[in-house]
């Protein structure tokens, strides 16, 4: 199974991303391991996993510690040893919906016109693990059930959102 990760960490002068190796890694803790080593310092450190244009896992450290995972499908832990570090651990079901959360009627707003989950996929983790950063719970869930849309597609969104889109890009370019 192939895959991209990609840090983004953020201190005082903005974003920066850079490309990590997860070959090697034995536990959940090894992958924050190497989120770390981007930037001990960082006060805020992303890891985008994306995963065979089928699965996308974001982790999250922020001050270097309290990890926080989410999984866009549980069965990424099934397809391989990677994600079975990664997302094999999590809880079943997804966290960090609230009220506020729910779908609401349509009415022109593309995210809310949208399945909350896609009937196929079986998201796990934190889906609230970006909400304090303006990608909620449910714009996480909704980008990651919305048909055609690949990981990286997703990523992109993100980033776009958090203010990293064009380091995130750059690695990709590399």
């Amino acid at each position: 199974m192939s895959y991209f990760a990609a840090a983004v960490v953020r201190d005082d002068s903005g974003w920066t991303a850079a490309e990590v190796n997860l070959r090697g890694v034995t536990d959940i803790e090894d992958v924050a391991d190497r989120l770390r080593d981007v930037d001990q310092d960082a006060a805020l450190s992303l890891l985008f996993v994306e995963a065979d244009d089928s699965y996308l896992v974001v982790v999250r450290l922020d001050e270097g510690e309290d990890l926080r995972v989410f999984g866009s499908d549980s069965a990424y832990a099934e397809e391989s040893r990677l994600g079975a570090l990664l997302v094999g651990d999590l809880k079943t079901s997804v966290t960090g919906l609230d009220d506020t959360d729910e779908p609401r009627p349509s009415g022109g707003d593309e995210d809310t016109e949208q399945p909350a989950v896609d009937p196929e996929a079986d998201p796990v983790g934190e889906a609230d693990v970006l909400a304090d950063l303006g990608v909620s719970a449910q714009k996480l869930l909704n980008l990651c059930a919305r048909e055609g849309m690949m990981p990286a597609d997703v990523t992109a969104e993100v980033c776009q959102v958090l203010g990293c889109a064009d380091e995130v890009e750059e690695l990709r370019e590399v």
